[in-house]
């Protein structure tokens, strides 16, 4: 097997030496809710769209499902509450989860696999709302070896938080001792922390051991500048290294806060596209509701729980939202122009910061988020560029006319009826 690296100073992943882009489907609740022939087909499915990596819980998800299935880390007490008993573990959960992993991986995937969830974690936002399975901190140590010795000759990325504040002194000591544990037992292995939505602070205790940095735009339909402010913000605040926006906001997930409405296509495509050319240029993972709870009709999902998310459909409908290949687009398009590492550009004259642009570190490549059709004054003159324009819908491109003046270039409008990515090369 081939590890992850991420060297000093670098903004990127690399694999085998070659650049690795980071895409991830989200698939929280796989351990406890998918039989072995839906994770079979699911896996299928996302490696034909180019996804690489697949984001999972290795506890069970608290806003999952219900299911049928009878899978569980731990012994529990109380068959709806199911509160866990932290002292042995269900061998048979262990080695089912090694099983999928071991099926993922022989189709192409990595692993990233989430350690401590919030709720199992003391004074963080979940474990305040609902506090009955919160790990002792005595148990972390023997957690810690468990999964070791499951996962990690798999060479998974180990996200070590899920979806986590730091308000508690004793919530950063949870999560220090089980980073601390999981290096001292895989020194090798690449480290996060998946934190909480529109957060962008990382306590000085845990940004220097971790390898790279997720963030999480969300789904609060109040913030739509999210995905490009938090990438600037992990982009100039933090030491150098990878950055992800980790959870755009889900397709057809409702809005937060039990607000009416839900994000479709378009809206997590211009997540992705403006979190990659404003920093997050190491990767993205998508998301599709319906299927992080791993849903099937007549089961009940708790609206209530977490943000008060609408209900979603079942799997196998949410499975095929086009959102899907789109990011398998976006993946196909660095490849196929050669892109690796982004600089975010401000040379965007027009009045609205939702015009993303970023260029390659030689500047010899150019790309700009264009989410809604209008000209592009850019403050460079592009003499001697090859300029086109892509659809991100339907994939088409077109050769745009472009006026250079005074210093400046202006790209006239397209003809396509969305969103476009230009691509500007020498």
């Amino acid at each position: 097997m081939s590890r992850i690296v991420v060297e000093k100073n670098s903004r990127i992943f690399k694999k085998d030496g070659k650049h690795f882009f980071y895409l991830a489907d989200t698939c929280w609740s796989a351990f406890t809710n998918i039989t072995l022939e839906e994770w079979e087909y699911y896996l299928n499915l996302r490696k034909y769209q180019g996804f690489n990596v697949i984001q999972i819980n290795i506890l069970s998800q608290w806003d999952a499902s219900e299911t049928d299935l009878n899978f569980y880390p731990l012994p529990y007490k109380g068959e709806k509450s199911k509160v866990f008993e932290f002292r042995e573990f269900n061998e048979e959960y262990f080695e089912r989860a090694r099983h999928m992993c071991k099926m993922a991986k022989e189709k192409g995937f990595e692993l990233a696999l989430v350690v401590l969830w919030c709720n199992y974690v003391p004074n963080t936002w979940a474990s305040k709302m609902f506090g009955s399975n919160i790990m002792p901190y005595d148990f972390i140590e023997k957690y810690i070896k468990k999964i070791h010795e499951t996962f990690s000759d798999l060479e998974p990325f180990y996200i070590i938080s899920g979806d986590t504040d730091f308000d508690g002194e004793d919530t950063k000591e949870y999560y220090l001792k089980a980073s601390k544990e999981l290096r001292n037992l895989a020194p090798n292995l690449l480290q996060t922390l998946h934190i909480k939505g529109r957060l962008d602070i990382i306590p000085d205790e845990l940004i220097d051991r971790i390898d790279f940095y997720f963030y999480q735009s969300g789904h609060n339909a109040g913030n739509p500048a999210m995905p490009y402010l938090l990438a600037e913000s992990f982009y100039k605040k933090y030491p150098i290294k990878p950055i992800i926006n980790s959870e755009p906001c889900y397709e057809q997930m409702g809005y937060s806060r039990k607000m009416y409405g839900r994000f479709y296509q378009f809206d997590v495509r211009r997540a992705a596209w403006m979190s990659l050319l404003s920093g997050a240029c190491a990767g993205v993972t998508y998301g599709a509701h319906g299927i992080y709870s791993w849903h099937k009709i007549g089961k009940v999902f708790a609206p209530g729980l977490g943000e008060g998310f609408d209900r979603p459909n079942p799997w196998n409908d949410a499975i095929k939202y086009p959102g899907a290949w789109d990011y398998g687009y976006i993946r196909y398009l660095l490849d196929l122009y050669g892109i690796d590492e982004l600089v975010p550009v401000n040379k965007i004259k027009n009045p609205t910061n939702d015009i993303r642009m970023a260029c390659t570190k030689d500047e010899d490549k150019i790309l700009i988020y264009v989410p809604i059709n209008t000209n592009i004054k850019i403050d460079i003159e592009l003499i001697h560029y090859d300029i086109k324009i892509i659809d991100l819908v339907n994939k088409n491109v077109c050769i745009p006319n472009v006026e250079i003046k005074n210093g400046e270039t202006t790209i006239y409008m397209h003809n396509f009826e969305q969103d476009v990515l230009i691509v500007i090369r020498k």
